[in-house]
């Protein structure tokens, strides 16, 4: 099946878009009460503008911030991206890859950071920052597999989140992958039993498909 049309099919077995930012928004909140820190965002990369944005914020900035867009290879976080490597930096001010005019933007600029690309299988969806945590605290391989863990969660969630709106598209689209993905939905809402329906569901469209 095509991308889209699984899309189409996770309105009906996946959740909603309500679901899943709820998970990044408390991924974040956890992240910022675990290492201390004094903020910490979600970002997403929009494939179709090129463009990193504000998808959960808690501490400094989280109630204005998301939703909040900038370029993809912009300040530090643009360099994880990229790179898909992990970053710990005590002092961003000395770092040329920190972008003090996009920080000033958000009305917050961190002293310090650790950055780590959301990975999910070949693609690299986003970026996790948790900013400002103890400078007096010493930075340990432990908090770094622990900030590898909620990565991992992140990026699952990020996953589905962007799976969850092409299943929104679909949903309010015309043709046949509109009318598929709604009885996707109709299904999902009328199953007895989740995982039975869940297969019925998937085998009843995936024949769907093969007609139209």
């Amino acid at each position: 099946m095509s991308d889209d049309f699984r899309s189409a099919v996770a309105a009906g077995v996946l959740g909603t878009e309500k679901n899943y930012r709820e998970l990044l928004q408390s991924i974040v909140e956890v992240a910022r009460a675990i290492f201390s820190a004094k903020a910490s965002s979600i970002f997403l990369l929009d494939e179709a503008t090129d463009e990193l944005v504000f998808e959960a914020v808690a501490g400094e900035g989280s109630e204005s911030l998301v939703g909040r867009r900038f370029p993809s290879s912009t300040g530090i976080a643009g360099f994880v991206l990229v790179s898909r490597q992990p970053l710990v930096i005590e002092d961003v001010l000395t770092d040329p890859r920190f972008s003090r005019e996009t920080a000033e933007s958000t009305g917050f600029v961190p002293k310090g950071l650790m950055a780590v690309p959301l990975l999910h299988e070949e693609s690299a969806l986003g970026v996790l920052e948790v900013l400002d945590r103890p400078s007096e605290a010493r930075f340990t391989l432990a908090e770094m597999e622990l900030l590898g863990l909620f990565a991992a969660q992140a990026a699952i969630a990020l996953d589905l989140l962007q799976r969850a709106r092409r299943a929104q598209q679909a949903l309010a689209g015309e043709g046949e992958l509109a009318v598929l993905a709604r009885i996707a939905d109709r299904l999902e809402r009328r199953r007895d039993d989740e995982d039975e329906g869940t297969a019925a569901a998937a085998e009843f469209l995936a024949t769907l498909e093969k007609i139209l």
